[in-house]
């Protein structure tokens, strides 16, 4: 893809934004089975925190790219699992798009002027960490120079978007969490499991693509 074709995906992408999304239907593409409808229902005597995550997009090699990070081994319901850049809403931040920014300039090193906002995916709720998180769609238009933070990052993702067609990496990973025990789709990415929420958001950004490839 050359520049002026990534500019003109990022003028589609933005104007498809804008109009309603497939929210749950392709949420549910990449959700673990069986399906658990408390997963997509907040509980209103424990309502949910929020939460900012940014699906940031940028070419490299002809194609378009989102980096991932995983975490670090921690005392915590996400620990070593891979996420999108994001966490949870501060009062110092505006918005949640704010979060992501914020967040994604903490975690990744790339700053906040250098993004632009396209528009957002729709907000999933997590029912591990009781979040409601809001998904910003940002674009960088050249391949960022990442710098992890130590603490929070253990790795940095790069991830063409092209695994979301490729059936070699997408695959179903059984788990047990007693006494239950799911079978989740998953994305493998440089040999890491890319499941649940992030998989999910993945899953509804796909569907956005194949429409806009339909046009």
């Amino acid at each position: 893809m050359t520049r002026k074709g990534f500019e003109s995906f990022v003028e589609q992408l933005k104007l498809r934004l804008a109009e309603p999304l497939p929210g749950k239907k392709a949420q549910v593409e990449m959700a673990p089975r069986p399906i658990d409808e408390r997963r997509f229902n907040e509980n209103p005597e424990r309502p949910p925190r929020k939460g900012g995550v940014m699906v940031l997009l940028y070419p490299d090699e002809g194609r378009i790219h989102v980096p991932l990070m995983k975490r670090p081994v921690y005392n915590g319901t996400h620990s070593g699992q891979v996420s999108f850049p994001g966490g949870a809403w501060e009062p110092m931040d505006i918005d949640l798009t704010h979060t992501a920014l914020r967040e994604t300039e903490e975690e990744i090193g790339i700053p906040q002027s250098a993004i632009e906002v396209l528009g957002h995916l729709s907000e999933l709720f997590i029912i591990a960490s009781n979040f409601k998180v809001l998904p910003t769609i940002g674009v960088v238009y050249e391949k960022p120079n990442f710098i992890p933070d130590p603490i929070e990052v253990a790795r940095v993702l790069p991830m063409s978007l092209d695994v979301l067609y490729n059936e070699e990496q997408r695959k179903v990973k059984t788990m047990k969490f007693p006494p239950f025990t799911i079978h989740s789709p998953y994305y493998d990415v440089h040999g890491e499991v890319v499941w649940g929420a992030t998989a999910m958001m993945l899953s509804e950004l796909a569907a956005i693509m194949e429409q806009l490839i339909r046009k």
